[in-house]
């Protein structure tokens, strides 16, 4: 009898150990049914067009005829044979430069300007934020009357002071500067982040800064611009990735002569890849422009990325 208990006890053990072990495997088992339906989808709509379009990248692909495999000559025709690509390319690119740093400083200085405590701030914060909540065309063409340079507001107002306004979406030498100056008026959904930013930087910090002597100016560069920082590294990335993705501007705002007219100063890159693709039905040479474009976008986020552990400031120590 005294020898069958540690027998009995051992298998006693064994058998929980089994049982836990079938737990752990039926909880696996409904974990990856869980997640099966994502993991299909992505590969089914994600992974697979992802790939398919690398491959297509370096064939002929016209979905009507045979595809054939070309090489590098459609990154040829891109680099060497095309104008309109760089043309689009540099559109796209004088957008992205001035729209970002434009729309991140009026962010900023929105939301500090609403950061104070008067009467009827919450109408104020909601009048600021409700058109970035609008988009499509209709945005489109309401700003395509506001810009017109005879009836157009924008130019009315400026003649008060005297300014001539130019012809805004007419003019090859305006068109961009126009498009930009219309993204400056969806300001408000950075000025949301950066308000909510400014309103978690404790308080005790200017209190200390100003017993110091620190003026207004020394406080924002020093308290300020460090505790909002990973709100602005978030902003200018996804204010960068979504600036090279510019395409309805272009589309919509042209004059009648054509998609990034006049004279194809809104030729974007995402407009010039569209065209191409169901246009002219140039498959291939459209992929190869977006796996040109994802590499811009990629390595200027990883710069970013990189750049970053010199100028963004995280609460509680280095968590880059």
């Amino acid at each position: 009898m005294s020898r069958s208990l540690p027998a009995s006890a051992g298998a006693g053990a064994m058998k929980r150990r089994s049982r836990k072990l079938s737990l752990e495997r039926r909880e696996k088992a409904w974990g990856y049914l869980f997640v099966s339906p994502w993991v299909l989808g992505f590969l089914a709509f994600t992974a697979g067009p992802l790939l398919f379009s690398l491959y297509a990248s370096f064939t002929n692909y016209d979905i009507t005829s045979q595809m054939d495999w070309v090489g590098v000559k459609n990154f040829h025709r891109m680099f060497k044979e095309d104008p309109l690509f760089w043309i689009s390319l540099k559109n796209t690119l004088f957008y992205v430069v001035l729209m970002v740093p434009l729309t991140t400083l009026s962010s900023i200085l929105i939301a500090m300007l609403l950061n104070v405590r008067i009467p009827g701030m919450r109408l104020f914060r909601t009048m600021f934020y409700l058109p970035s909540v609008l988009s499509g065309v209709g945005v489109y063409l309401l700003w395509m009357q506001l810009l017109n340079p005879e009836s157009g507001l924008v130019n009315q107002i400026l003649s008060l002071v005297g300014i001539d306004g130019p012809s805004w979406l007419t003019d090859p030498n305006w068109t961009k500067p126009a498009v930009i100056f219309m993204k400056m008026w969806s300001v408000g959904g950075g000025m949301l982040m950066y308000l909510a930013s400014l309103q978690g930087v404790p308080e005790q910090l200017y209190e200390a800064a100003e017993i110091d002597g620190a003026g207004a100016f020394r406080r924002f560069i020093t308290i300020t611009l460090p505790m909002i920082s990973p709100v602005i590294f978030f902003e200018i990335v996804t204010g960068l990735i979504g600036g090279f993705q510019i395409f309805q501007e272009g589309y919509v705002m042209s004059d009648n002569t054509g998609p990034g007219a006049p004279m194809n100063s809104l030729m974007f890159y995402n407009l010039y890849m569209y065209l191409k693709a169901f246009k002219v039905f140039d498959m291939g040479y459209a992929m190869a422009m977006a796996w040109f474009l994802f590499l811009i976008v990629i390595v200027i986020t990883i710069v970013n990325m990189l750049v970053s552990k010199y100028w963004v400031h995280y609460e509680g120590g280095d968590q880059r």
